[in-house]
């Protein structure tokens, strides 16, 4: 899998293109006044950018090592900073209470590791800091548009909402996006959408 992903990362062209993600684009005025936040799965760099320029210190994660010098560069050409760090987010540690906010978008992982993973967006979040996350649905795999093509890989909408269960949820959203993020997602897709505030209800 990681090979997989350093030869699709070491293109030229930005896979998923340049731009931010529409859902984080929308969504950033919510990490307002927070400062450290980190990107898990940030892929080639484009919403850790895009939250640098926006001023935030942001810090960017991912299994590949291309994807993380995409990463750097994109953030050159736009005179900003990120701070990024090769990780296995299944198996490798992640710091306890260190950032504002968390975000993952289309970090997809085998349905027995996606927990796992969940649980370490909310555990590197101080309490009160904000984990944004979009992936794709079980049905994406009607569309075609982009994600993996295997059920297994794909988020169930009910076990998102099993697992956010005692957070106070912001917004949750489950259903039909427009995509255009590069080669690698392009037109409608089906989504998962959640945001929630680390602080027990």
């Amino acid at each position: 899998m990681a090979n997989q992903w350093e030869e699709k990362f070491g293109a030229e062209e930005y896979v998923y293109g340049e731009e931010p993600n529409e859902f984080i684009r929308e969504q950033a005025y919510r990490l307002e006044g927070r400062k450290r936040i980190v990107a898990f799965a940030e892929g080639e760099g484009r919403n850790a950018v895009f939250l640098a320029r926006q001023g935030h210190d942001v810090t960017a994660w991912d299994y590949t090592q291309n994807g993380l010098k995409k990463t750097k560069k994109l953030a050159e050409r736009h005179n900003v900073r990120v701070e990024t760090g090769q990780k296995d987010l299944i198996h490798d540690p992640v710091p306890s209470e260190e950032y504002d906010s968390s975000i993952m978008i289309f970090g997809h992982f085998f349905k027995k590791d996606q927990r796992t993973v969940f649980d370490k967006l909310i555990s590197v979040v101080k309490p009160g800091g904000i984990i944004m996350l979009e992936v794709y649905s079980e049905d994406q795999l009607r569309y075609q548009t982009g994600g993996p093509k295997r059920v297994d890989m794909v988020y169930d909408p009910a076990d998102l909402l099993e697992w956010i269960r005692g957070y106070k949820v912001l917004h949750f959203f489950y259903g039909e996006q427009e995509r255009v993020e590069g080669t690698g997602h392009t037109g409608t897709g089906h989504v998962v959408q959640v945001i929630l505030q680390k602080e027990k209800i």
